[in-house]
């Protein structure tokens, strides 16, 4: 008997984001290898099948690639259901090529179910389209991410021409990436942001602009994270810098406190002095 192998998108974390294939195929699976970031409860939608995780962590140690194609085809050998469980959607910087040339080489059957990638996940989150007329016409994805023998991309080359980038596995390296856009003709002003864990309720954005990228990766949780570049990010930053003029408004001492202009630095200042009375009564 040879079985089936089939690589399916988990999308971006959240379990009801799973297509309806994607859960038949976990329901029926005997086995299943899971990327390193697939959470518990996609996981419990495969009850009968034996779980393995094979996890790949960009800047950390995992499980080499030629080992995961080998343990792919034994279990198709041994299983009439064999899932590959990947982050997002397998063909996106998921190394899918890979396994199906290696799987076909010997015979075995693959099929490949879509998932909903991070990058559309962030957008939908943050309710910012990725594609705006008279704005954003452009969208590329792109990882600085390469093999430690393989030639360079040209992916900065790539982000440059685009109107919007995703860049995925970036947030690690975002001096490297800041210095390399800006070098590449990205302006250091362009809106820019950081999405951490879409879709889960652990969910965070921090939003700036390019020059700003360190700053905005330096308070991320660990989580798995996108890098956002474009125009249309603009808005995303608002909120943010409005929050953040609020807490240092409520955390100087009213005596220090200096002239602010605008109707936003007036109630932070009130919504301080409120909390003050109220305190000392």
């Amino acid at each position: 008997m040879t079985g089936v192998v089939h690589l399916v998108g988990a999308g971006p974390g959240a379990p009801d984001l799973l297509t309806l294939r994607a859960a038949r195929l976990l329901g029926e699976a005997d086995i299943v290898f899971h990327d390193a970031l697939i959470g518990e409860e996609i996981l419990s939608l495969a009850p009968k099948a034996v779980l393995v995780p094979v996890g790949k962590r960009s800047g950390r140690h995992s499980t080499a690639q030629h080992f995961i194609n080998k343990r792919l085809a034994d279990a198709a050998q041994r299983y009439r259901v064999v899932v590959r469980l990947k982050g997002g959607d397998p063909m996106l910087f998921g190394r899918a090529h890979e396994e199906i040339e290696f799987l076909k080489k010997r015979s075995i059957k693959v099929e490949v179910v879509p998932g909903v990638t991070a990058a559309l996940a962030a957008s939908a989150q943050l309710g910012v389209s990725l594609t705006q007329r008279l704005l954003a016409r452009t969208v590329v994805f792109a990882t600085p991410r390469t093999a430690k023998d393989a030639e360079p991309s040209g992916w900065e080359k790539a982000v440059a021409a685009a109107d919007t980038a995703a860049l995925y596995m970036a947030a690690g390296d975002a001096e490297y990436v800041k210095q390399v856009l800006i070098a590449a003709g990205v302006a250091p002003a362009t809106p820019a942001a950081i999405a951490e864990n879409v879709s889960l309720e652990s969910a965070a954005v921090r939003a700036g602009t390019l020059a700003e990228l360190p700053q905005l990766a330096a308070g991320l949780g660990g989580g798995p994270a996108l890098v956002l570049i474009g125009e249309v990010f603009a808005a995303c930053a608002e909120p943010q810098r409005v929050e953040e003029e609020r807490r240092k408004a409520a955390e100087r001492p009213l005596g220090d406190r200096e002239p602010e202009e605008g109707p936003v630095h007036h109630r932070a200042f009130a919504g301080a002095l409120h909390q003050r009375l109220q305190n000392a009564r």
